[in-house]
This record gives structure tokens, sequence and C-alpha cells, in this order.
């Protein structure tokens, strides 16, 4: 499908009057009859805009997905509504990559909490029983 909005130059929003002088000033035959043919009829033009939207938010998915033609495509008019490929970060490979950071910090603090309760435990427990034991010797505790 082509996009007569882009090989036309003139915004999917543009009036008739626009379409019309486009139209006319097309140097394409074949763009030109296929423009007359989808735009003249309103019906045609608005099942023409209906299908555009869409494959538009098509090739914009592709675009988001890393999606492109190959080399071979390229300038064909299967390739009006390809982008180039958009490497942004979406919101979900953020999140991801938050959760995981997340993930791999518990599990590092949960890898190195067992040595130091078990440290801890045991510099506890001489604790007390040092404390007792000084206890029992001073004559504190009854026996």
């Amino acid at each position: 499908m082509r996009d007569l909005y882009q090989r036309l130059a003139i915004p999917p929003e543009a009036d008739d009057q626009e379409i019309q002088h486009a139209v006319a000033s097309c140097q394409h035959s074949a763009l030109r009859q296929d423009a007359e043919a989808v735009f003249a009829v309103a019906a045609r033009r608005e099942a023409y805009d209906t299908l555009h939207d869409t494959v538009s938010d098509i090739g914009r998915l592709r675009a988001r997905l890393g999606l492109s033609h190959g080399a071979h495509w390229q300038g064909d008019v299967a390739n009006d509504f390809s982008l180039p490929p958009d490497h942004a970060i979406s919101r979900h490979d953020e999140m991801v990559d938050r959760v995981s950071h997340a993930v791999s910090l518990y599990n590092r603090w949960r890898r190195l909490r067992a040595p130091w309760l078990l440290i801890a435990v045991f510099a506890a427990g001489a604790g007390i029983g040092a404390g007792l034991g000084l206890a029992l010797c001073w004559g504190l505790l009854p026996m």
C-alpha cells in the first residue's frame, strides 16, 4: 500500500483543496490516478484514512521492536510505512532492568547474610557464656 499523503507531500489532516492541488501538481501519472481514485469520493478517503492510521501504527510498532525491511525492500512501495528501527529502551525493558538489579542486590545480600548471621549468633552465645561464667566466678549468681 502506498502512503499517498507522504508521496504527495501533504499531511493526513489536509483539506480537500490542498489535496486537489497536490494531486493536480503530481508528475507521476500512476500516483495521480491512485490519489484521484481515493480522494475523489469521501467514503473512500475515510476508509483510506482508517487503513492509513492502522498501517502507520504497525510501522511504528515494527520500528519500536527493531524490525525493518531488508535491503531488497528499500525504496519499494511496500516500504512506505516502514520506519528506521527505534533503539530507545521501552518502559517495559527499563522496568525489567530495574527489577533484575534489585533481585541481584537481594541475592548478594542473602548470600552474604548467612556467614555474618553465624558470626553474630556465635558472638552473642560467647558473650552470654562469658558473662554467666564471670557472674558465677564472682558469686553474683546463687548456685
